[in-house]
Order: C-alpha cells, then sequence, then structure tokens
C-alpha cells in the first residue's frame, strides 16, 4: 500500500505504516474517512466506466488519472464524469521518481491499457512491460533511494532499501557479495547523512533477523545478515529507527553494541492484509487488519508515539450487511506508551519494553496479543516467551541461537525445580508425576 507525502500534525510529523512504513498527512487520531473507505470498500477495483469520486483528498496529478494497479480502492479526483484509463507515456515517465507522485511509483503502475483483447495484441503488450522495465531501472537502479523529507524544518532523511535482495528463498543473489551494489550505497548514504547533520530513518520490506512465530527461521542469508548488522553498528548515531514489515505482525527489533549496549531499535508493523501464513509449524499465524501511525519530532526523528488502529474480523463478519453498516469500524488497538508505560518510542524505552516483556506474564501477554492484532488470543506459555523475546532481542544469527539454547535451558531447570518442590509438599505423589 502506497501514500502520499508527509505533513505536519499538531506540531508534530506523522507517518503512515502498514507492510512498510511511508508518508502521508494525519488531522487527528482518528483516521481520516476517506482512507477507511477505501480499505474498507467491498470493491477493491474500479473499472474504468465507473464515475470517478470527486471529494477525495488523495489525488495525483489530472494527466494520471487513472488508479493504478494494486492502489487498493482510494478516492481519486479525476477532474470529470468518468476516469480515463490511458495516461499518456510521459504522465508516466514524469511521476516515476521518488515522492514526486507516490501513488504513481514503481509497484502500482498499471502495465496494460485498459480496452478490449482484439484490440491490443501480444507485441504492443510487450512493448509497454519493457517501456515500464526500462523506466524502473532508471529510475530506481537496485530499486533503492534516498530522499530529504520535505518539510523545512526537518533535517530528516528517509532511506528506502530492497531488502528482497537479501531475502534467504531468493537464489538469484546467494553468491553474491553486494547485490546491486546496496551496501555500499547504504554505507556513503549514512556517511553522507552525518556529515550533513541529517537523522535517518532506514525503510524496508523484508527485515534481518528472526520471525518471532517460527524458532530459527531467518529472514536474510547469513552473510547480507551480518554485514547489515555491522552497518548499523556503525552508522547507528545517524539512525533514528528502522521501519520494516513482510511477517504482518506487530514486533520490533533491538540492535546492540559489542559491549551489549542498546543502540538502535527497528519497528516491524502489522498488516493491512489479514493474511494466514502457509509456513509450516507456524500455528494461528493470521492477524487482524492494522494501520499504524508515528508521532515523531521533525528534527530528531525520534519517534514520540505509535498508535496502532484495527479491524476486528470477526465482529465486522457478524455484522448485519445493510447499507448503513457497509465500512466495519476500525478501532484504536493501542498506544505504546500507555500500553508499556514508556515516555516515547526511543530506543531506551523499547529496550524498557523488552525487559517487561521478557519479565512480566502481563506484558508479555499483552504484547503477544498485539502480534497478532488481536487475532490470536491463546496463552504465551514459555516456549513462546522465549521465541519472541529472543526474535526481539538478538538480531544476530549465533547469540540467537545461543539466547534461544541458554533460555530453554533455564526453562527446563526451573520446571524440574518446581516439580522438585511440589514433590517435597507432597502435592504430588511420584506416580503422579511420571
Amino acid at each position: 500500500m502506497n501514500c502520499s507525502s508527509v505533513g505536519p500534525s499538531h506540531g508534530l510529523q506523522s507517518f503512515r505504516s502498514t507492510l512498510f512504513q511511508c508518508g502521508s498527512p494525519v488531522g487527528s487520531q482518528v483516521l481520516p474517512e476517506n482512507l477507511l473507505r477505501g480499505l474498507l470498500s467491498p470493491r477493491i477495483w474500479r473499472s474504468c466506466q465507473e464515475p470517478a469520486p470527486t471529494r477525495a483528498s488523495h489525488r495525483v496529478t489530472a494527466s494520471f488519472k487513472h488508479p493504478p494497479a494494486l492502489a487498493w480502492g482510494l478516492p481519486w479526483a479525476a477532474g470529470g464524469d468518468l476516469l480515463h484509463c490511458e495516461p499518456p507515456w510521459a504522465a508516466g515517465g514524469q511521476h516515476a521518481s521518488p515522492w514526486s507522485s507516490p501513488w504513481a511509483a514503481g509497484e502500482s503502475l498499471d502495465d496494460t491499457p485498459h480496452v478490449p483483447n482484439e484490440k491490443l495484441g501480444e507485441e504492443k503488450v510487450l512493448h509497454i512491460i519493457e517501456n515500464l522495465t526500462s523506466l524502473i531501472k532508471e529510475t530506481f537502479p537496485g530499486a533503492f533511494y534516498s530522499e530529504k523529507l520535505p518539510s523545512p524544518r526537518t533535517r530528516g532523511r528517509m532511506v528506502v532499501l530492497n531488502t528482497n535482495l537479501y531475502y534467504d528463498k531468493n537464489n538469484e543473489t546467494a553468491g553474491e557479495e553486494d547485490p546491486g551494489g546496496q551496501f555500499q550505497w547504504l554505507e556513503e548514504t549514512l556517511t553522507n547523512a552525518s556529515r550533513a547533520d541529517e537523522m535517518v530513518y532506514i525503510v524496508g520490506h523484508v527485515p534481518p533477523g528472526f520471525f518471532e512465530k517460527k524458532r530459527g527461521m531467518p529472514w536474510f542469508r547469513s552473510g547480507f545478515n551480518e554485514r547489515y548488522l555491522k552497518i548499523v553498528q556503525k552508522h547507528h548515531r545517524v539512525i533514528a529507527a528502522q521501519f520494516f514489515g513482510h511477517h504482518h505482525t506487530d514486533s520490533f527489533r533491538m540492535f546492540y553494541s559489542d559491549t551489549g549496549s542498546p543502540i538502535n531499535v527497528m519497528f516491524l508493523a502489522p498488516g493491512v492484509t489479514p493474511w494466514k501464513t502457509t509456513l509450516p509449524g507456524v500455528n494461528n499465524g493470521a492477524n487482524n487488519p492494522g494501520i499504524r501511525v508515528i508521532d515523531y519530532d521533525p528534527d530528531t526523528l525520534q519517534v514520540l508515539d505509535m498508535v496502532t488502529y484495527y479491524l476486528n474480523l470477526t465482529r465486522a463478519n457478524m455484522m448485519a450487511s445493510t447499507w448503513e453498516e457497509e465500512f466495519p469500524t476500525w478501532e484504536e488497538e493501542y498506544r505504546l506508551t500507555e500500553a508499556f508505560q514508556v515516555p516515547d518510542g526511543s530506543l531506551h524505552s523499547m529496550q524498557t519494553v523488552l525487559e517487561r516483556i521478557s519479565k512480566d506474564p502481563h506484558y508479555l501477554q499483552q504484547y503477544y496479543e498485539f502480534n497478532s492484532v488481536r487475532y490470536d488470543l491463546t496463552p504465551c506459555e514459555e516456549a513462546c516467551r522465549v521465541d519472541h523475546v529472543c526474535a526481539i532481542r538478538e538480531v544476530d544469527f549465533t547469540k540467537y541461537n545461543e539466547c534461544v539454547k541458554t533460555s530453554s535451558s533455564a526453562s527446563a531447570v526451573i520446571s524440574v525445580r518446581l516439580l522438585f518442590f511440589c514433590l517435597l509438599l507432597g502435592l504430588l505423589s511420584p506416580q503422579q508425576a511420571l
């Protein structure tokens, strides 16, 4: 899901986060009606012959009137009675550059004209695909880029990575040291940002580290994971925070120095898509749809708070399908500072959240329910606690394995001691214990 440029909100700046984080103005703590209606529309795709809405707050320029594919049915103002589906090629090229028109960039472009098949033909379709491929390769070489945030009051910069290059299922890059030259580019970008006294948000899709719902399952190949971690350790002072997705789950990751001090935090956003994972060994892997609003300081980029909204699918499916109830209610799921009793979303506050999740069953269960956007409400037992805490704490492969081994051994020792204590008290007979 894409979104519009960053805008002010009560003296702060906010941006929306779905599977990944991006920019959108927020005027209040209630999500804008047009966004919710777009997300909840019973018909995601709109026909070319349908009348175009005229009251939309999200729009493209007049020369690019068709809502690009994968635009999720958000309202569009076409400036006329009908949607005209075929923008001129110049319009596509004009708006492909980063941030000039987020709706028309990269993955959201529709690649075939909306005409009858008999008037098109394979040759023309292949020509269109060739043009778009060339345009994307020229505009987004490697599919990563950096942009200064548009507000004159900020020294912030967005660094957008293509971490699909590091995905452990991507066999095309398996034998490469630096696919697309992205690691070298990232080092140079962070170095230049530091020299310019900028602060950086790193944004990507596939995160480093391990999936908290499947023990021992990494997302990056080992060498890529190690190099990314070293870059964060080296440049952590210029990185205000990191924002990733891919899981469809709500979680976070801590980064530490070689001496064990917390140096950075990565937030993993829940997904709008209520997708149930097909990964073997993952139980209750589905999620309710979630949307996140992040408040941050426009100068330092420090995360001040996060509010997550969600749609309760069970309740929505039970509602009568009347016209008045066509759009179920999105609710505030939780506010970070209130739910975990921390002052903000800084790395030190998130370290406190981790410690509370690790030691306090109340905070552990609360976090676990947020993890699936309140879809999985089953108790998070000891093995579950180990999986989540170790995934949050250790992005490094070796340290993660040590964390799981140590925590599991400690849990086993505690269980044996508890059993022995119960036997001493006579609460269990030896036969019952066996």
